[in-house]
Formats: structure tokens, sequence, C-alpha cells
């Protein structure tokens, strides 16, 4: 089977691949440089104020060693076995269960967990929990998910300008290194959808990735396994968080889970999925 790292660069070689083709289809590669500065520059921003902003938005707190001990005690151990800084610790006020983690890198964690999860998990499961977000952190998820985000920005940016560019009047006939009109606009309204769904495919593969290294930082897959399974049976009993949709794909379990067709668009792999490998695990440790 192949690991879910070299998934991760293969589709961001993907990525990549239909950024090329695109400026083939052009004909040259002015548009693809304006678009990749622009993109480059969002998503630059978005990287570096990132945790800022989510843990403003949902109002959380920073949580001492005093006021926490066993949170401080579990994120300090695994932050060891991980070979990394230990993660700021925030809590959300949420009754719905969740957590998440952010920063730029391990040397600006931060995990983050409702006040909902602390309610309804044991120890262990919380332990689970928790190995799973110091994953993200030290596979540094954030930067991946960035260049994840600045590819598929290049490209929906210039499928809009070849759009426009068809409206308007497309192209100079008349040069022999001018693009194909048609392939351009078959592109345009192709590539955005690929690029969603790679973009998506990736973030589904960094979850698996957290899993197994939660799995082998606190010492049992069954650990994150167990909690998983309460935390889907919460949130199917309680409904969606108030979560904005531009972060759900920070969160353990997705918030925002669609049914039908909209699950095949989601942030996270089938929670069932999840659990069903990290049973397999056992076997291993």
């Amino acid at each position: 089977m192949i690991s879910n790292q070299i998934k991760t660069f293969i589709f961001l070689a993907f990525l990549t691949a239909i950024i090329l083709f695109f400026g083939r289809a052009l004909g040259g590669e002015q548009g693809l440089i304006i678009a990749f500065i622009l993109a480059l520059m969002m998503n630059i921003g978005s990287y570096w104020f990132s945790d800022k902003i989510v843990l403003a938005m949902y109002q959380a707190r920073e949580v001492s060693e005093q006021e926490a001990p066993f949170l401080h005690q579990i994120v300090e151990e695994l932050a060891r076995k991980a070979g990394i800084p230990k993660p700021k610790i925030y809590i959300l006020p949420q009754d719905v269960p969740n957590a998440f983690a952010t920063g730029r890198n391990p040397n600006t964690g931060v995990v983050a967990v409702t006040e909902g999860i602390l309610k309804i998990l044991s120890q262990e499961e919380l332990k689970g929990v928790l190995a799973h977000e110091i994953g993200h952190i030290k596979n540094r998820d954030i930067l991946i998910q960035t260049i994840a985000a600045t590819l598929a920005g290049v490209i929906m940016f210039v499928a809009s300008m070849v759009r426009w560019a068809v409206i308007f009047g497309f192209g100079r006939s008349d040069e022999e290194d001018g693009g194909n009109p048609l392939l351009a606009l078959v592109m345009a309204i192709v590539a955005p959808i690929a690029a969603m769904l790679i973009q998506l495919a990736i973030s589904r593969s960094r979850e698996y990735l957290a899993d197994e290294t939660g799995a082998a930082l606190c010492g049992n897959p069954e650990y994150l396994a167990s909690a998983l399974e309460k935390l889907d049976a919460y949130s199917r009993h309680m409904g969606a968080a108030q979560v904005s949709p531009a972060t759900a794909h920070m969160f353990i379990v997705n918030p925002l889970r669609g049914e039908s067709l909209m699950a095949l668009f989601s942030t996270h792999p089938p929670i069932q999925e999840r659990i069903r490998r990290l049973r397999e695990m056992r076997y291993s440790f």
C-alpha cells in the first residue's frame, strides 16, 4: 500500500502538472506567473496568521498548567515522544466534542479541544485524540495544506481568467505560439474541479497519516479508535457545531459532515474506515 506521505507528494505533483498543462493550453506563461504570485501572497498570509485567526474565531482560551494539569501532562509526554516542542493548549467554549491543531511549524504549535470533548472521553481516549493532533503538528500539515491551497488557487484563478477571455475574445490566431482556445476552455472548466478534488484528497491523506502517527505516539491505536467512535456518535446526536467551512478541515471529526453526494467532497475520510484502519494496526503494536 502506498504510504500517505507518498500519496501527498503524488497529489501535489498532479496539481503542478495541471498548472503546467494549463500553461501550455494558454500558450503563454504570463498569466500563470501573475496567478501564482497572487495565490502565493494570499496563502502566505493565511499560513502566517492562521493560528491567531482560528483561535480568535472560536473564542479559544489558553489554559495554564495549574488550570488543566492532566492536559499539560499528556501533551508534554506526547510532544516529547514526537520530538517537538510542547504545543500551547487552548480550550474552546463549545459543547460539541471536537479538537484541532494549528501553528505554522512545531515551534508555534497549538492543540485546541472543546469543553464538550473533555466531558465525554476517558483519559486514554483523550490521549489518542491529542496524539492525533500532535501528529498533525509533527507532520507539518499546515504547511502541506498551504502549498496545496496555493497550487489550487493558481488553477482556479487562471481558469477564471480564461473564461473571461473567452467572453471577450481569446488569443491571437496569427501567432505560431498562440494557445489552443478550445483546449484552454475545456481546461478552464475541468481543471478547477480536478484541483478541488485533489486538494480534498490531500486533506484526507493527511488525516490518515495523523491517525497513524497518533497511534504510534500514544502506544495504542484503540485509544484513538474508541475516541472516534464516541465523537462520531455525539456529532450525529448533537448536530453540526457553529463552525466556519473554511476551518472545518482542521477538526479531528468533520463538524460539517454532509450526507449522500456532499459526503463525496468531504475534507475527512469516512470515520468508520479510519476506525477500521486503526484497529488493524493493533497487531503491529
